[in-house]
């Protein structure tokens, strides 16, 4: 079975970026199976990357290779990684992007080569090192063991008497608001409020409330979720990535 390597990356679609990667990517390895996970990722914004990063790697099989590239710090002397879990080999900066892998994460340090263009890791360090790791290369020949990674976990929500306070952890494209408070937790009939608005209870889908209303529901990974059925509930807000959850 061919390699399944991953990309996700704040580049855009507008410029060569994505395709320069690829294009290192199927040099090492002409059979991979290459997956956008996005490009989309607002520039810069470590967080949102780490939130996406973190729903879907552990959907693929075991084997997968996923680059994780949002790099505000390229080219300084923040290090690049490349790691092992659960079967699965990852290269990022070491800027928290790895911060959720499991406990029993294993990191090492990439070189970074001297011809490396300064501005573009993706495709000049992390690109090599993914191709070497999907073509069977042990992670402890691409750098040295490293333990000290920096580590920053996304918020968690906490209990304000009998309720829970979250926070939006994202926003996506539809202007759905996806909170960090597992809707598990929410005990049935507690009515669900976003900066002191009410949304009312947790529903089961969009169709459960009329167009243009506000629904929360169990997202599809499991957190509260706030959306407008056919609409935007952040531009129906005015609110995002922070806004105070209470449920």
């Amino acid at each position: 079975m061919s390699a399944i390597i991953t990309l996700l990356t704040d580049f855009g679609v507008a410029d060569a970026y994505v395709a320069e990667v690829k294009g290192v990517l199927l040099s090492h390895v002409p059979d991979a199976t290459l997956v956008d996970v996005t490009h989309q990722v607002p520039p810069g914004d470590v967080r949102a990357a780490q939130f996406l990063f973190s729903r879907a790697w552990h959907r693929f099989p075991p084997g997968t290779v996923h680059l994780v590239v949002v790099d505000p710090g390229v080219g300084t002397g923040r290090r690049a990684l490349a790691a092992e879990a659960a079967g699965h080999a990852f290269v990022a900066p070491d800027n928290g992007l790895l911060t959720g892998l499991p406990e029993d994460a294993r990191f090492v340090s990439l070189p970074v080569p001297p011809a490396a263009a300064p501005t573009f890791h993706a495709r000049d360090v992390f690109g090599p090192a993914a191709a070497r790791l999907a073509l069977g290369t042990p992670i402890d020949e691409l750098g040295d063991a490293v333990d000290d990674i920096l580590r920053a976990p996304l918020p968690e929500p906490r209990e304000d008497g009998v309720a829970l306070l979250g926070e939006v952890l994202y926003v996506d494209r539809f202007g759905t608001l996806v909170s960090n408070i597992p809707a598990e937790l929410v005990e049935p009939g507690v009515r669900i409020s976003v900066d002191g608005t009410d949304v009312g209870a947790l529903r089961r889908t969009f169709g459960d409330v009329d167009p243009g209303l506000l629904v929360a529901y169990e997202g599809s990974s499991g957190e509260v979720e706030i959306a407008v059925r056919g609409g935007s509930a952040a531009r129906l807000l005015g609110v995002g990535v922070g806004a105070q959850v209470r449920a």
